[in-house]
């Protein structure tokens, strides 16, 4: 790495265990966070992307008494599909573990007990909801009721789904155990809880210095801290989850999912360092004030990373705080928000059975939800694919690519080139230059937006210079006018790199491996055969049938 390069930490959303992920979750964090990264790494960066599947959350214990299995049977069967499916969409990670390791364990524990000795953590009674019929207390996703925010009837006991309100059990109206339907009863129980309200002022400094973020983030969380933060339990009565350090509470007792889970950054950078043989490398993130830590999350955790998981670190001691929590609106499918609980929308797997991976991982990113809710559906992958990455950018290529292996058989020369040629040239640099600045901003949508209109832009400069007739009347100047195209490509290519990992390793066999955020002339001579296209056409007709307003996603 250069002497200026920054250790950039890209930290993504943990994925519950516990189903298949569908394409709201690809498009709000993980497609994002790839991107991002592979765009940092190309500038010279010394990224660490890390991540995991989130083992614990009730969620899975849920799924697991509802089908007679164990709660690891749900993880072993969902884990595994999720990191095959990451193999298949190439997403570019440094680590991605689970919070179900020996590792993780220990540095929970480790972080609880520094918070405890430091007086942030404390022991409190409090009331919860306890099902007679099954003679157990109902932590989160076992209760359901109605919303006291906006009186949608199936909120969970942590969180709304319809408002995305995150709720105390003991907030919901008319409040139903998920396991027998029963009214539950209030009970006392002893759990231990975060001071988070002690956070409060530092937490507004730290926001109020962070006037870059995307508003709807800053204001969101600037929320909360206008109306006070609460401190919040982050044990749970249950069996399933990392054991607590100390015995206090004595059986029964375990650490809260939403308070561990953000520790598995820290504790994946440790596991990381560990497989690198440098115990002590994760610091060179975590203790250094020059490094950049981004968070790629959904709208509904920006709580636990722009206001919990900051306390959490502040009251751990000295740590680096978030840089950036570049959360993304929601994903809808017809109009509703997808949800993997409730069976709304493409699931991952779904969409890699009807699409290219780099077909899908184009129009989804052609439609990140950066600042709104974005609907999508399986024609307007199908239009994004057709109309834009065939169209544009895969037919540039291949025509440019098919008359120089045609005429030439290698890149012609380029002597004598034309204000035309040079201004095309300049205009792809120009629009790489900006594509690099709104990637650095992670306006990633934007910056897709660039590297279309540079092909674009590349094919009207061949409508207008027409080589292939020039090659029958003037071949020499056919000749610079397809080296100047294909030194255009050269550049435009590197603005999609970031997003079409697998047709730019296929351009990579071609011109050689991009090496740096730059277009570079490609070599005079350098052979050049025949290609095949990048991109496959879509048969919209044939995925949806005869009936595509019922079918679509």
């Amino acid at each position: 790495m250069s002497s200026t390069s920054t250790p950039v930490l890209v930290a993504v959303a943990w994925p519950y265990a516990s189903g298949s992920r569908h394409l709201g979750h690809l498009a709000g964090a993980y497609l994002p966070a790839d991107v991002f990264a592979r765009h940092q790494r190309l500038k010279g960066n010394e990224v660490l992307m890390v991540s995991g599947s989130d083992v614990h959350g009730t969620p899975i214990t849920v799924r697991a008494d509802a089908e007679g299995v164990t709660p690891q049977d749900i993880v072993d069967r969902y884990h595994g599909e999720i990191v095959r499916q990451w193999g298949e969409l190439a997403i570019s990670w440094d680590l991605y573990t689970t919070t179900g390791t020996e590792n993780h364990a220990q540095v929970t524990q480790e972080m609880f007990l520094a918070q405890l000795e430091n007086g942030y953590i404390d022991k409190r009674t409090s009331d919860q909801y306890f099902d007679t019929e099954a003679q157990r207390f109902l932590p989160d996703r076992y209760i359901e009721g109605t919303c006291p925010h906006c009186a949608y009837g199936e909120a969970r006991g942590d969180q709304c789904d319809n408002c995305g309100k995150t709720l105390d059990a003991t907030e919901l109206i008319n409040p139903r155990s998920k396991i027998t339907g029963a009214s539950p009863e209030l009970r006392s129980t002893e759990h231990f809880y975060f001071r988070y309200s002690d956070f409060n002022e530092r937490l507004r400094e730290f926001l109020q210095a962070k006037q870059g973020w995307r508003p709807h983030v800053l204001n969101f969380a600037m929320g909360w801290i206008e109306e006070g933060l609460h401190d919040r339990a982050i044990t749970r009565d249950l069996d399933w989850g990392i054991e607590l350090p100390v015995d206090d509470l004595g059986p029964g007792k375990r650490i809260y999912v939403w308070y561990d889970a953000v520790i598995g950054y820290l504790s994946a950078s440790k596991e990381w360092a560990q497989s690198q043989d440098d115990d002590e490398r994760w610091k060179h993130w975590w203790e250094n004030d020059e490094s950049r830590h981004v968070y790629f999350v959904g709208k509904d955790n920006i709580p636990f990373h722009c206001l919990f998981w900051p306390a959490q670190l502040m009251g751990a001691g000295e740590l680096h705080l978030p840089d950036d929590v570049p959360a993304n609106q929601y994903v809808t499918f017809k109009g509703g928000k997808a949800s993997a609980s409730r069976g709304v929308g493409l699931t991952v797997q779904e969409g890699l059975d009807l699409f290219q991976p780099d077909g899908l991982r184009y129009a989804l990113a052609a439609n990140f939800p950066e600042q709104s809710d974005t609907d999508i559906s399986i024609e307007e992958i199908a239009r994004r694919i057709n109309e834009e990455l065939v169209a544009t950018w895969g037919n540039l290529v291949n025509r440019v690519l098919s008359m120089i292996a045609k005429n030439y058989g290698e890149q012609p020369a380029s002597n004598g080139r034309s204000a035309e040629d040079e201004a095309i040239l300049a205009r792809v640099d120009e629009l790489l230059a900006a594509a690099d600045g709104q990637l650095g901003r992670v306006e990633l949508r934007a910056a897709l937006r660039f590297a279309m209109d540079a092909a674009g832009e590349v094919n009207a400069y061949l409508n207008a210079t027409e080589p292939w007739k020039l090659a029958k009347t003037d071949p020499e100047r056919a000749g610079v006018v397809l080296a100047t195209a294909l030194d255009a490509i050269n550049g435009v290519r590197v603005g999609f790199g970031p997003y079409l990992p697998f047709s730019s390793a296929l351009l990579d066999d071609i011109l050689g491996a991009v090496e740096g955020w730059q277009r570079v002339p490609v070599a005079p001579g350098t052979p050049i055969a025949k290609p095949t296209p990048l991109f496959v056409k879509v048969d919209v007709d044939e995925i949806l049938g005869e009936d595509s307003d019922d079918e679509s996603a």
